[in-house]
């Protein structure tokens, strides 16, 4: 009897959002695939790229946490993989995981082949592929003419976080590596997000030729609204401006479905604490026209604490992954 083909879920962005993602979908029968931001240049992927002169590993960690077994000496290795440093000068903010990487990347003579056997070693269920092998830096141009370089600068805004961006491109021109977009046409689910809209969904979608593999693809095509607003990024943004931002770059008659939290219950200290950040929950203002949206309550119930050592700015609220995972698996059902 033919083994029933598992359904190829190919996630696409980096971060956070990817990481929730992939938790909640390596729990199910299917095939994984990451394809991961390259664009990162904040906190120790600065000291990887200038330093060690590799492309960023924090999403690629990111992903191998996530999709790293979690019994035996596999749960030893994945917890050594999320550490970071928070002693020493030069070494407080690294963590484990990109040293190791970097380290292996020395040792096997090339990058790509470090983070396949990184794999292994974590055992990780499914692939994770660079969108890139281009070293490239996002360009982000605002709605008053300004012209921001760097993932880092754009996240973390130094001018006024009410622009709006009004395009998005990366310096050099980057090509999409071809085991990115091959996964990609073969994929029967397409993930956009969640994750910051630009620097982490749309920092993938610029890199050249990837939108054209979207479009290309057979597979359906969902993108994942954020829970919260951003300063610098959306600000004061509608769950329609987000899916406009997407439909920008990709086409308005690609996505097939839109995925919302649909609970608000959020704790008002969280909210507080947001609002001082310019933040706030995402409006749902979504008629799904030309896609079907699917309101689910994908809201956590665990608040995110930072390591010590981590001088980022990261989202406390976040998606829950089961409940994340299964809604997607519903889709890909459908």
């Amino acid at each position: 009897m033919e083994k029933k083909k598992l359904p190829k879920i190919v996630v696409v962005g980096g971060g956070t959002g990817t990481f929730v993602a992939l938790s909640g979908l390596k729990r199910h029968p299917v095939e994984l695939v990451a394809v991961v931001s390259m664009a990162d240049s904040g906190g120790s992927n600065r000291i990887i790229r200038d330093e060690f002169g590799l492309l960023p590993t924090s999403d690629i960690r990111q992903c191998m946490v996530a999709l790293a077994e979690t019994n035996g000496e596999s749960k030893l290795l994945r917890e050594l993989f999320m550490y970071r440093f928070h002693k020493g000068r030069g070494i407080a903010g690294m963590t484990f995981g990109n040293l190791f990487i970097a380290a292996l990347a020395d040792i096997e003579g090339s990058q790509e082949k470090a983070i396949e056997d990184t794999g292994r070693i974590l055992r990780i269920k499914g692939q994770i592929l660079p969108v890139t092998t281009d070293d490239v830096n996002l360009v982000a141009v605002y709605e008053d003419g300004s012209r921001v370089v760097g993932e880092h600068e754009i996240d973390e805004p130094e001018h006024d976080g009410r622009l709006r961006i009004t395009k998005l491109s990366t310096k050099p021109a980057a090509r999409v590596a071809p085991h990115a977009a091959r996964a990609i046409r073969d994929a029967n689910l397409i993930v956009l997000g969640p994750g910051d809209l630009y620097t982490s969904v749309l920092a993938d979608v610029v890199v050249g030729g990837l939108a054209e593999a979207i479009r290309k693809s057979r597979g359906k095509v969902v993108y994942v609204v954020n829970l919260m607003t951003r300063w610098g990024q959306t600000y004061e943004f509608t769950a329609l401006d987000h899916v406009r931002e997407i439909e920008k770059y990709l086409g308005e008659k690609i996505l097939d479905a839109v995925v919302l939290n649909s609970n608000f219950d959020f704790p008002n200290h969280v909210l507080r604490a947001y609002k001082k950040e310019h933040a706030k929950p995402v409006e749902d203002d979504l008629s799904g026209n030309r896609y079907r949206v699917f309101r689910r309550n994908l809201l956590s119930s665990t608040l995110y604490k930072k390591a010590r050592g981590d001088k980022l700015t990261r989202s406390v609220i976040r998606h829950d992954p089961e409940k994340l995972g299964e809604t997607l698996l519903s889709i890909v059902r459908q």
